[in-house]
């Protein structure tokens, strides 16, 4: 049997171009698609794409992330989020592929007091979460062999994300203040991938959480970091009403794995072991 095309869009951020490399280590036929080789808001084009390259999968990472910004430009992050979902899902379901959506634990308002999981209810509190939201009732309403994942504070050796920013602020400053009461869970692109390559070889369709195991505050992670990457720096809690942005954040989404359990799927390693690692293989260097 021959090895299956997966097609990948958002291919140069930092989970498409993680999950690119896997699956070229793989040796998987492997189609990634940046935004300027892929509009996923032109539904010709992404048909035509998909139409020619027939994948037996489709991974859709492409997304609107600028949480704050979505706030002054609900119409770029429902247009890419929502509609260019709804594009890529409605031509891979045409040709029968599987389908990805990654999504985000934005999609809840962080009231809760205890781990979301898969079935809980949403409520997202800002236009980038709504927007992701959007994106997810178009896959289920549009496709019949979707895994839906949200996952959280991810980071990784590719894009902008906040182990590097805290990282190259040590460098520049010699104390910092970071939020104590946001509580989440970091999760590393390695093992993230790695996860969703398990899932894309099965029939077990629906919503994921995937995220590392345990959960920590922002202020929590700062401190973890630069343990892990012995730099010394001064770091000092603060609240989130002390730093107010555009767009809210939900104060509590540490997500729980149940889907990953019940489904017989190992839940990802402890988000400190991760962290380690990653610290390791790519130093100290932002």
């Amino acid at each position: 049997m021959s090895k299956q095309k997966i097609l990948v869009t958002g291919a140069k951020g930092q989970l498409g171009t993680e999950m690119v490399k896997l699956l070229k280590d793989m040796e998987y036929e492997v189609y990634g698609y940046g935004r300027t080789e892929l509009d996923i808001t032109n539904f010709q084009q992404v048909k035509s794409v998909i139409d020619h390259i027939h994948p037996n999968v489709v991974i859709h990472t492409a997304a609107y992330t600028k949480v704050d910004a979505a706030e002054s430009e609900p119409d770029q992050a429902f247009l890419v989020n929502a509609y260019g979902t709804r594009n890529v899902v409605v031509a891979s379901e045409h040709i029968g592929a599987k389908f990805v959506y990654i999504s985000t634990d934005y999609v809840f308002d962080g009231t809760a007091n205890a781990p979301y999981n898969e079935f809980a209810f949403t409520n997202p509190i800002s236009v980038y979460g709504k927007s992701k939201l959007a994106g997810e009732q178009f896959v289920r309403d549009l496709h019949s062999k979707f895994f839906i994942i949200r996952t959280s504070w991810v980071y990784g050796k590719h894009g902008n994300n906040f182990v590097k920013t805290m990282l190259k602020l040590a460098q520049e400053q010699k104390e910092l203040f970071v939020v104590d009461d946001q509580i989440g869970c970091p999760t590393y692109t390695v093992d993230l991938s790695s996860c969703i390559f398990q899932l894309i070889h099965t029939e077990k369709y629906g919503v994921y959480h995937i995220s590392n195991s345990g959960h920590c505050s922002w202020y929590e992670f700062a401190k973890a970091i630069f343990e892990e990457a012995d730099v010394n720096i001064v770091v000092n809690p603060c609240k989130t009403k002390d730093y107010p942005r555009p767009a809210q954040r939900p104060l509590y989404s540490v997500l729980d794995h149940m889907a990953l359990r019940l489904n017989g799927f190992k839940e990802l390693r402890h988000w400190r072991e991760a962290l380690k690692e990653f610290i390791k293989i790519y130093g100290v260097k932002p």
